[in-house]
């Protein structure tokens, strides 16, 4: 079947509004977790688990943030518009490809229920009017290309509001400060300084941002807020705002791989898993097991008084997807995005390229939460556990067990 190619609307910054859609094509059921959606989830899971290793391992002293359901869209996204052979690329590294439980995900339609689904999960945790998680997309293209329906859709598959712009990159200073600016404007804010590089040759620049809100289901106490010493390494202490709460938790001490772990509900649907090393321990050694470690911490758990301390959260992070999949290997940058991808299923243009895909997150919780605290007198005396050195943490859909967030804190006031 031949392509179909659409013409992409002039960049305009006085028109913030997204791109429309067709009402036929749009997904507004709350889905319910099918065995497929299960097996998804397992697939991001696994591959979002080494992605956040590998940035990890590049940002040792620095705070990492990455969500995989998101990254997983972006290259589900740019795999529609991929040839023959980068597309079976693709779908190895997803595990799309053929003979796997998902086989039939490899073809263009299947694709577009990947993307489909994944959006369906991020609705799943929408919780009442104070849990937001929001997926936005942009692509901007040279002025003289139609891009392709099936890239078009399907970054409408995949996130609340797209905007697909073509610009005039022949002046490269003026475009970087257009597209930055239009950014900004139709992220709300969220999205800042993205580009730093437009040349004039630009074919093609791909930005997706994944914003969570929420509020801890429980409320922290107002009177116990404070700012205490936070230990960043051995010998470098800051200090930071720690929130306090006295209630039930499910937690696990594992006294034998030295670390503690803490469930912490966010919303009806979706929670956390704190993990904090025992004092002497490594984080670096919590995170290189998490491939065989983080499955079985739901089913260790167990339920006791907790005075827990743990820092604010408000973190965002921008990472560029050619450069994570270098970290894990060059050959795979190589063969999705680098010299040897072709894209010439992405427009009318046989010869392009990928110049630029970057993936946003942020992620914030607010303090005031969502049920007054848990009583807690004549409870019994309760095991005080202040997160106050560098510490893993995961953000989960209950429904369907996908790791939304990854991320790690070994510095709060970073």
């Amino acid at each position: 079947m031949p392509q179909v190619t659409l013409p992409v609307a002039p960049l305009d910054v006085e028109a913030l509004t997204p791109d429309s859609r067709d009402p036929t094509k749009v997904n507004t059921q709350r889905q319910n977790i099918t065995e497929k959606t299960m097996v998804l989830a397992k697939l991001l899971n696994f591959l979002g688990l080494r992605m956040y290793q590998a940035l990890s391992s590049k940002q040792r002293t620095t705070n990492t943030l990455i969500s995989p359901v998101s990254t997983y869209g972006s290259l589900v996204s740019l795999s529609l518009g991929a040839s023959r052979k980068t597309a079976s690329s693709f779908q190895g590294f997803l595990g799309l490809s053929s003979g796997t439980d998902l086989d039939d995900c490899a073809s263009l339609v299947g694709r577009h229920n990947v993307l489909k689904t994944l959006q369906s999960i991020n609705s799943l945790v929408e919780d009442g009017p104070k849990d937001k998680v929001t997926t936005q997309v942009w692509a901007f293209t040279r002025q003289d290309v139609q891009l392709s329906e099936d890239f078009i859709q399907g970054t409408q598959d995949f996130s609340d509001a797209s905007f697909l712009r073509s610009v005039d990159f022949s002046t490269p200073e003026e475009s970087e400060q257009l597209l930055n600016h239009f950014l900004e404007k139709t992220s709300g804010g969220k999205v800042k300084s993205i580009f730093k590089d437009v040349n004039s040759s630009s074919d093609f620049l791909f930005v997706s941002s994944f914003s969570l809100q929420g509020n801890w289901r429980t409320a922290f106490q107002p009177d116990k807020s404070s700012l205490q010493e936070f230990h960043v390494d051995e010998t470098t202490t800051v200090m930071a705002p720690l929130m306090t709460h006295t209630g039930q938790y499910q937690y696990l001490n594992d006294k034998l791989r030295r670390y503690t772990v803490v469930k912490l509900s966010l919303s009806k649907w979706s929670y956390m898993l704190l993990v904090v090393p025992h004092e002497g321990a490594s984080l670096h050694d919590i995170e290189s097991k998490l491939l065989t470690d983080m499955s079985g911490w739901d089913q260790s758990l167990q339920e006791g008084l907790l005075e827990l301390s743990v820092p604010k959260f408000s973190m965002s992070s921008v990472t560029d997807l050619r450069e994570l999949l270098t970290y894990m290997g060059t050959q795979v940058e190589d063969e999705m995005l680098g010299s040897k991808a072709e894209f010439s299923q992405l427009s009318n243009n046989k010869l392009f390229t990928i110049d630029k895909a970057v993936n946003t997150v942020l992620f914030e919780m607010s303090e005031d939460g969502a049920e007054p605290q848990d009583t807690t007198q004549d409870a019994g005396i309760p095991l005080k556990l202040s997160i106050n050195r560098p510490f893993f943490f995961a953000v989960i859909e209950g429904d369907s067990n996908a790791i939304l967030i990854l991320g790690k804190i070994t510095n709060p006031t970073l």
